[in-house]
């Protein structure tokens, strides 16, 4: 009877012993705060009243089960210095931040803090050295110490950190070498404006960052700054002249040495030059022959090449001019040549003739799915993008003519306008306004030359959703117009980077018995009843590449190479899996800011229902658009100015400072 009822005595203990611990936990944490707010606010200004309930305190964010997880007290004009006994105390820290105060003195020792993720002690006057403490936090991200005047050498042991995702150490007095830090979780890097020495370490992490993170070092040398280190080796010391003869043989020797030197450059000038103008004859010969878009060959392969993709934007490596892409004038030979008709009311748009869009230079844009692309600048520099149809079969000319007519007259501030077409024997060119902004896909994942895309800030993810949803929602409503090849390189960015649809309504032009009709990108934007080629297009497929657009936009992966290369999965599979990994882990995934998580979390659920398998369970866009549009109310409603979240959701891109919404 006795072992009958342990179990049950055991379990009232253990209940009694959890509801004793929770005040004192509560008391606990109130008194760590009362004591660190005595070390570091001399003056008062924390409104922390003794005897209410803390959580509740200004700078307290969060609280969890009793216990305080995020504090921020920025902007306090707090100036005493750290009790690093009582804030040690405070374990279920998540993000500390003691931002813009006038805090000094040391910091010396927060081992205690083993929860924490995000620690911002900027724009403070913290000094002795890099608080070597920090280095076994391991849960830890964002590190933020700039500002302050902490010296001493940057320690090596911040390899520890595998999680480290921002280090900015900025415009204090650090000396010595960087260390070669080797994180591939690192994004944000920033040393600018110390005492440091020495060359910079050519690192898979620290290779992406441009000077502007090591600015400002007189004695830094190394690739990221343009300055390559001199090799010992390489100097040379001269002895002083012994005698004037040998100075007199050694200025004989100076002048021989110029003159062969002058006689080598000239001959060598001459050979360059001769080069020159033997290519430039050769590309005249080559333009005046055929100089056009009328060559089978393109320049890159659009979107899987890095993000130039099908669309009417700049190149894709974000330049104008030739840069490796082919380049020459419109020019058709035979008969045949048709007309160029003009859409929609005239307006500036149509200021030229086809005799002046034949005389135009081109430059290969990319090759999708319906075709090429290209930037057609005017001998009046106007400048236009040109599409040419990959199939001259299809469609016929009456049909062709129909569909550009109902394409012609669609107007809306989310589309690429239609402005012109042409027509002839074997071609089928259209003519859309150039936009110099780019893609969404180059403004989420950099272009080709960079190091990537910066995470949006979250009021700049709903932005764009919004105008993609808008966009749709016309097309949709209008004359019950599909998009039908929906990604992130067929939208562009207008220019209030609004984002604007392109490609609309042209996969009907399409031959489904073409090999080669589907690229490996588009793919994974399809709907997977449309990915047979013999299928059509519905405004429920529009909707599954809206979701999985969105979800790229939310967690900055592309839907194919990242996730295919380094999960095996497609996106929606993928962010489905981490979903569940994080609601089975139990771990934390905020970021630091309750607004910012609810309106990604509120993305993200509407992404979510766009891509489900089942096509009848999407919702319509319409009613997408207006579940974006309440989001997007309730944030200007909620926001507030300590936001330290951007628009990107992810499993390793968590509390990050407030990022800037790049004008949109």
């Amino acid at each position: 009877m006795e072992l009958l009822l342990f179990p049950r005595y055991f379990l009232l203990i253990s209940s009694l012993l959890v509801l004793c611990s929770l005040p004192l936990s509560q008391s606990g944490d109130a008194e760590a705060l009362l004591a660190l707010k005595s070390s570091i606010d001399p003056s008062n200004s924390l409104p922390w009243p003794q005897g209410s309930d803390f959580c509740q305190w200004q700078g307290i964010r969060e609280c969890i089960r009793g216990r305080v997880t995020k504090l921020v007290a920025e902007h306090f004009n707090l100036s005493g210095t750290l009790d690093e006994k009582s804030l040690n105390e405070l374990d279920q820290l998540r993000v500390l931040s003691f931002k813009a105060n006038s805090i000094s003195g040391e910091i010396r020792n927060i081992s205690g803090l083993t929860n924490l993720k995000s620690l911002f002690l900027n724009d403070n006057q913290f000094s002795g050295g890099f608080p070597s403490s920090i280095t076994d936090l391991h849960r830890l991200k964002v590190i933020v110490l700039s500002g302050n005047q902490i010296s001493g050498e940057i320690p090596s042991s911040l390899f520890k950190l595998q999680r480290l995702y921002i280090l900015y150490l900025q415009d204090n007095r650090f000396t010595g070498q960087i260390p070669p830090l080797n994180q591939t979780s690192l994004r944000f890097f920033n040393v600018s404006t110390n005492k440091l020495s020495g060359e910079i370490p050519i690192t898979a992490a620290l290779i992406r960052f441009n000077s502007s993170s090591f600015s400002n070092n007189l004695n830094l040398c190394g690739k990221q700054l343009g300055n390559p280190c001199s090799s010992p080796n390489s100097q040379i010391t001269v002895p002083p002249a012994s005698s004037s003869s040998s100075s007199s043989k050694h200025s004989r020797r100076v002048q021989l040495i110029k003159i062969i030197a002058g006689t080598i450059g000239g001959f060598v000038l001459l050979l360059i030059t001769l080069c020159l103008l033997w290519v430039a004859c050769k590309n005249c010969r080559r333009r005046r022959k055929a100089g056009d878009f009328m060559s089978k060959e393109v320049g890159i392969e659009g979107n899987v090449a890095g993000g130039g993709g099908e669309g009417s934007g700049a190149a894709p490596n974000g330049r104008d001019g030739n840069n490796g892409l082919k380049q020459g004038g419109f020019s058709w030979e035979g008969e045949g040549l048709g007309s160029l008709v003009f859409l929609g009311a005239a307006d500036q748009h149509m200021t030229y003739a086809l005799e002046d869009l034949l005389k135009a230079s081109a430059e290969t844009l990319g090759r999708g799915t319906i075709g090429s692309t290209y930037k057609a600048v005017m001998q009046s520099g106007f400048i236009v993008t040109v599409k040419r149809l990959k199939d001259s079969k299809y469609p016929r000319l009456e049909e062709f003519r129909r569909q550009m007519d109902v394409l012609g007259l669609l107007r809306h501030p989310n589309l690429v306008p239609l402005r012109a077409y042409f027509q002839a024997k074997e071609e089928r060119l259209l003519v859309y306004d150039y936009f110099p902004n780019g893609s969404l896909f180059s403004l989420i994942h950099g272009t080709r030359g960079s190091s990537g895309g910066k995470p949006l800030h979250w009021t700049s993810c709903l932005k764009i959703a919004e105008d993609l949803a808008a966009g749709l929602v016309y097309l949709h409503q209008t004359l019950g117009i599909t998009h039908g090849n929906l990604k992130s390189s067929n939208v562009l960015l207008g220019s209030d980077f609004e984002s604007c649809l392109t490609d609309y309504g042209l996969m009907s032009f399409r031959d489904p018995e073409s090999v080669e009709e589907t690229s490996v990108s588009s793919l994974f934007y399809r709907a997977p009843e449309c990915r047979d080629p013999w299928k059509p297009f519905t405004q429920q497929s529009d909707a599954y590449s809206f979701g999985v657009l969105l979800l790229e936009l939310l967690t900055g992966k592309t839907p194919f190479l990242d996730l295919v290369q380094e999960h095996g999965a497609d996106i929606p599979r993928w962010v489905r899996s981490v979903r569940e990994e994080e609601m089975e882990s139990g771990d934390d995934p905020s970021s630091g800011n309750e607004t910012a998580e609810e309106k990604l979390g509120a993305l993200l659920n509407i992404a979510m229902a766009c891509v489900s398998l089942a096509p009848e369970s999407r919702p319509v866009m319409s009613e997408v658009l207006r579940m974006i549009r309440d989001a997007r109310v309730e944030a200007q409603v909620s926001s507030n100015s300590s936001d330290h979240s951007p628009g990107r959701w992810s499993d390793t891109v968590q509390s990050l400072p407030r990022e800037e919404h790049l004008g949109i």
